[in-house]
């Protein structure tokens, strides 16, 4: 069982970078936390408004990036496919899940302070620069 997301109205957005070629964000969690509750690739694609594809490459991206795959897969068939978090995929989820949970509180007095200088309508927007070669 893993934490749920983190719910901090688009505030904070957590990405990991893993190797050179793969990341971790709160997409990829989404995906793992659907395919945790469906069974499925193609039920946590839909669940998380991804083509089969995508999703199939986004898990293949993670399955390569650990030295144990996160996500193990049956062929379908007579008893039908299926997909499932191996030990590690529950592992790491949990753990992105966790660090999701303390960046928020450790952030919390950080993002009150940023949010509160946000604009709530935006300025209107900068009228081009002059054409030239004339540098700020």
């Amino acid at each position: 069982m893993t934490l749920p997301p983190v719910k901090t109205g688009e505030r904070l957005r957590l990405r990991l970078k893993l190797c050179s070629f793969a990341a971790m964000g709160p997409g990829k969690a989404d995906l793992l936390d659907a395919l945790e509750d469906t069974g499925s690739i193609s039920a946590a694609a839909r669940r998380t408004g991804l083509s089969y594809r995508k999703a199939w490459m986004l898990i293949d991206e993670l399955n390569r990036a650990f030295r144990d795959p996160l996500v193990s897969t049956a062929f379908g068939g007579a008893g039908g496919g299926g997909a499932r978090l191996t030990p590690t995929g529950a592992t790491v989820l949990a753990a992105y899940r966790r660090l999701e949970q303390a960046a928020v509180q450790a952030g919390a007095d950080e993002i009150a302070l940023i949010q509160s200088l946000v604009a709530e309508e935006p300025a209107p927007a900068a009228v081009a620069p002059p054409s030239g070669d004339e540098s700020a």
